[in-house]
């Protein structure tokens, strides 16, 4: 039936009461819809491509409006609306039910009935005892510029012809739902130019697999090298809904078509509930088509898609995605009886891929103050990146919806689209349940709010009227503060930069925020700090790991509880350390993302899990057990085996040559001798792949030695990177984290013994063809200290995020 001469004309499918999904186009949007027109064009021009698209038809746009004309149906729902305001919460809820009660009554037109029984008898016989999915697809649906998603209701699990008549008159009543009238007359909607047309598609068996949401860009920073990937058990109107945290993927689309492994990051949601088909005893008792159930806690424990899963998913958006040219919002489903992955709908995606473009300007958020010192009242999954303040509205049903005031925090369970005109007044929003692609998080970004989803207990730590602060600035974990925190407030404008003679790079510790960074102009990652990786998304010491079962119960308990769904503690660290190195170079790819080995001292490993149990306590940490000395040790090399394995696993399997290494603290030349060595032997060797994708090796020029021997150093390495803090630190004498106001102006990078060192480094790099870099603050803080070293020759700059395109400007302007 795909075959263009098997369709109606354009013009007979607007004149068609009913047309079966493979004789659609998108060019019947008019007709059926976006919804059904996508449905149509999918199975009609992908199944070559190997997308699987379950069946089905759609009843019309001519239809609906023949259903309207019925007893003067039209111009009575007309007049009701005329004289409706839609701010009025109240009488919004009136107008509508009365609406909607008007529609249940009224009967189909004698055609358009016997025309749904006689498509309904094809598709039935062809599939037996299939169950049904009844959806709404409204002619404005689906646009680029406005989503109607989720307005509108959606019937699972329906069986038999009668059953699906009595569903597509409650789709068509659904049109007049609360939240779609008010979304049409805030978007510019005409609710007469707005006709339904019901799609009757064959349900996958989902409800005994899994199911979710893809987007072919990131929904956060609009990055779109990317596809995110979000599955849950069971039906997928759990993940839609909110009503439960899913797994989430991330894709990276250039490896996936290089045919590497391009799984860049996985994170494991809780996923306390499913979503199945109610038997029919229990439809008959309580006329529920569904139900939902408990996850077993072994399903909840592991990640609901396999990797080849994920896999094979993003390849079905890619296809789809180069076919409409566009991003594209998707959902799927796996079905559990025959194993297969089928795609359910597919739309534009209507918030990040409309804000992307030169010349825009961006407004970046980020709070004031020590933020180990801001009392944390909830977190969960940050939806935007903007922050918002105001008094808390704890609002537990619909019921209560007309409470919530202009500036309000919502702190809500969850929300539905019943919820959509309230939501536009608050300044943030603040769920229990929920993931990335739920019902608040689309909502939440179409308004260019804040929003924290799935916090598990927001609505019992979160007071009436108390103050908070709702921050969605720090990466992938949203947070909600007490108190009403400073914000500052910058504007980014992107577009083509100036001239620079010096390459601007980034430092880059949260892997979460790469994605957006990478959007700022640079020229790659001087600095990856893996401390951070460790820190956030690991937790757990690493011999904590190793020893593993062979610990004390508590920590036992506590290491079982990190390393969920990964084949085992090893495994989770290994996994969490790649992931999160692999998100950070495929933001930057192809250009250099150096990434530096484990930098922490004593101190700081001491406040992983475990740390206490395998740390010393040494007086002067910044002086001590750190860097190469830690790597070479006896005590500590099956950790630093560890961060080999991930590294090779990035660069090797994943296919991530821009990575580099970088060796911090590396006290003699001896030590840095026996660091190469290592590294080679776990796989890691210099030069390694040969041409320009051989491995390059970097190391931190921080202590004087460095710069003294510099030379002799550049033996083993392809050049240095200048730390000035702890080369400022040694070459002084002082102790940066002494915290002792009387030596605080005694620290300057740009002290004259300081300079002659970085001086000295500087020439012996050129001298011998090295790249040499700096990674410290100072240039950003001191403008000529950032003209001197430009001056010396340095080649590249790796500043904070913050400072980067002010910088670039300055040095630009210098030559």
């Amino acid at each position: 039936m795909s075959d263009a001469s098997a369709r109606p004309a354009h013009g007979q499918t607007t004149a068609a009461l009913v047309v079966p999904f493979e004789q659609l186009r998108m060019t019947d949007i008019e007709a059926v819809g976006g919804k059904n027109a996508s449905l149509g064009e999918m199975i009609s021009q992908l199944a070559a491509t190997g997308v699987r698209v379950p069946g089905g038809f759609a009843t019309t746009a001519q239809a609906f409006r023949q259903f309207l004309a019925h007893g003067d149906l039209g111009p009575r729902i007309q007049r009701r609306l005329d004289a409706l305001n839609v701010d009025d919460v109240r009488a919004l809820a009136e107008a509508g039910a009365q609406i909607r009660a008007w529609v249940i009554d009224t009967p189909f037109p004698p055609e358009l009935e016997a025309q749904v029984r006689a498509h309904y008898a094809r598709l039935a016989a062809d599939h037996p005892g299939a169950s049904f999915a009844v959806r709404s697809s409204a002619t404005a649906e689906d646009l680029p510029d406005a989503s109607f998603a989720g307005q509108q209701e959606t019937y699972l699990n329906v069986h038999g012809v009668d059953d699906v008549l009595h569903r597509v008159k409650e789709v068509f009543a659904s049109l007049y739902n609360d939240r779609a009238i008010s979304y049409r007359v805030h978007k510019g909607f005409a609710h007469a130019d707005v006709a339904l047309s019901a799609g009757v598609q064959r349900m996958v068996r989902s409800d005994l697999g899994s199911a979710g949401v893809m987007f072919t860009i990131d929904t956060e920073s609009g990055f779109d090298q990317v596809v995110f990937i979000t599955s849950s058990y069971g039906l997928g109107e759990t993940v839609v809904q909110g009503a439960v945290n899913p797994d989430e993927f991330y894709v990276h689309k250039p490896t996936l078509q290089a045919g590497r492994f391009p799984v860049i990051r996985r994170s494991l949601g809780s996923k306390l509930q499913r979503m199945e088909f109610a038997s029919a005893e229990e439809k008959a008792a309580g006329g529920h088509l569904v139900k939902v159930v408990d996850t077993p806690p072994e399903q909840r424990n592991r990640y609901s898609l396999s990797d080849a899963e994920v896999v094979e998913l993003a390849g079905y958006a890619l296809v789809i995605e180069r076919h409409y040219g566009r991003p594209m919002d998707i959902e799927w489903g796996k079905d559990g009886e025959d194993g297969r992955l089928y795609i359910l709908q597919a739309r534009p995606e209507t918030v990040k891929s409309q804000s992307q473009g030169a010349g825009r300007v961006e407004q970046r958020f980020k709070l004031k103050g020590d933020r180990q010192k801001m009392p944390l009242l909830a977190e969960g999954r940050a939806i935007g990146q903007k922050v918002g303040t105001g008094p808390v509205r704890l609002v537990r049903s619909p019921a209560e919806m007309d409470r919530v005031q202009p500036g309000d925090i919502l702190v809500t369970d969850m929300t539905d689209p019943n919820w959509e005109p309230v939501m536009k007044r608050a300044a943030a929003i603040v769920t229990n349940r929920g993931g990335r692609t739920c019902h608040a998080a689309i909502i939440a970004r179409e308004l260019g709010i804040p929003a924290v989803v799935g916090c598990g207990d927001a609505t019992e730590r979160l007071h009436e009227g108390a103050l908070v602060t709702v921050s969605c600035a720090e990466g992938d974990t949203g947070y909600v503060y007490d108190g009403l925190i400073e914000t500052e407030v910058s504007e980014v404008k992107r577009g083509e930069m100036p001239y620079c003679p010096i390459k601007i790079m980034m430092n880059v510790g949260n892997p979460t925020l790469a994605f957006d960074f990478a959007q700022i102009p640079n020229s790659g990652v001087g600095l990856a700090r893996l401390e951070f990786i460790i820190n956030n998304n690991i937790g757990v010491h690493p011999k904590a790991i190793l020893d593993y079962p062979n610990v004390d119960p508590e920590l036992k308990k506590a290491v079982e509880s990190v390393a969920r769904g990964h084949a085992g503690p090893r495994a989770f660290y290994v996994d969490k350390l790649a992931e999160g190195v692999a998100t950070i170079a495929a933001a930057f790819w192809p250009k250099p993302v150096i990434v530096r080995l484990s930098d922490f001292k004593s101190n700081e490993y001491r406040k992983l899990i475990g740390g206490t149990r395998y740390e010393p306590d040494e007086e002067n940490p910044m002086l001590g057990f750190r860097g190469a000395s830690r790597y070479i040790s006896g005590d500590f090399s099956d950790a630093f085996a560890m961060e080999c394995e991930a590294l090779k696993r990035v660069r090797n399997d994943m296919g991530f040559t821009n990575v580099e290494i970088m060796v911090p603290f590396v006290r003699t030349v001896k030590q840095a001798e026996a660091v190469v060595r290592m590294l080679a032997e776990r796989g890691l060797k210099r030069g390694a792949q040969g041409g320009s994708n051989g491995l390059k090796l970097i190391m931190m020029c921080e202590v004087p030695s460095n710069a003294i021997l510099a030379e002799q150093f550049l033996e083993h390495f392809d050049g240095m990177s200048i730390g000035s803090n702890d080369l400022t630190q040694l070459t002084l004498g002082l102790d940066r984290d002494s915290g002792l106001e009387q030596l605080a102006h005694d620290f300057d990078e740009r002290d004259p013994a300081v300079k002659a060192l970085i001086s000295r480094a500087i020439t012996a790099c050129r001298a011998t063809g090295k790249y040499v870099g700096i990674c410290g603050q100072g240039p950003s803080d001191h403008a000529d200290f950032a003209d001197w070293l430009a001056s010396e020759g340095i080649v590249s700059i790796s500043l904070n995020p913050d400072t980067v395109v002010e910088t670039w400007v300055r040095l630009a302007e210098r030559r």
